[in-house]
């Protein structure tokens, strides 16, 4: 995926939000229990504000953000569509290439342009969920996110215990012969190795890219896809995952 799927993604899956989001600010969101969807909507615009004023270059981190006073709930919606199209705009306008402050080894405006479309994917599934509907991720996006996610959100060094096989996970909605849609994540020396290849882990997931990243992003229940090998090695990979 390149820029122009990003803001494209991040542009629909900001509409979805704020869709889903309108008449139900009060409803809780069962894959954040602790949210209401009103709070839902707030967390992912001042994330947007904040990703947008860094790619900006108006501040440099997060030490320089000064978090926006929350707008009563009627203007809560509108106020986080104009922001997520302020944000789109100034990603669209950036070559992914300029430097930009960011907390992963990859500081760039091409990942701030990834993240927030990611962030906003999971959210807007967040949001739809609430308002009882269960509609995936798109296809590509969902491939990217768990490419994101193994890149950027395992912790620096793999828990202890975990199972040397491995964890693999298997896309099961690509075209035959179509490349991408597998990964194998081991712990290896003190640190992460990732395939591509097809292969066997000590436990392995096959389910829709969607349904996958919503599995790693603690979405999904295991129980929902379909799970080969040993549970609690799939339990020990995944409770490494930091998610949000």
């Amino acid at each position: 995926m390149d820029r122009t799927d990003y803001i494209a993604a991040l542009r629909r899956d900001s509409a979805r939000l704020a869709a889903a989001a309108e008449g139900g600010l009060t409803a809780r969101v069962p894959s954040c229990p602790d949210w209401t969807v009103a709070d839902l909507v707030w967390h992912t615009g001042v994330v947007h504000r904040f990703w947008r004023l860094v790619a900006a270059g108006e501040i440099a981190g997060p030490e320089q953000h000064t978090e926006p006073s929350r707008p009563p709930e009627p203007d809560l919606v509108a106020w986080f569509a104009e922001g997520a199209e302020r944000a789109a705009a100034v990603l669209e306008a950036l070559d992914p290439a300029l430097p930009r402050w960011s907390w992963a080894d990859r500081a760039d405006a091409g990942f701030i342009q990834r993240r927030m479309a990611q962030e906003t994917a999971v959210h807007a599934w967040d949001a739809v969920n609430a308002a009882g509907r269960d509609e995936p991720v798109e296809r590509l996006l969902a491939l990217d996110g768990v490419d994101e996610l193994l890149a950027h959100f395992l912790p620096p060094v793999p828990p202890a215990g975990l199972a040397a096989a491995g964890l693999h996970l298997h896309a099961t909605d690509g075209a035959a012969g179509e490349a991408g849609g597998e990964w194998t994540l081991r712990a290896v020396d003190g640190g992460w190795r990732i395939g591509h290849e097809h292969g066997r882990g000590a436990a392995a997931v096959r389910g829709t890219a969607s349904d996958l990243l919503l599995l790693l992003w603690g979405r999904r229940p295991a129980e929902r896809l379909d799970v080969f090998g040993d549970p609690d090695a799939l339990k020990a990979y995944l409770a490494g995952f930091a998610r949000g």
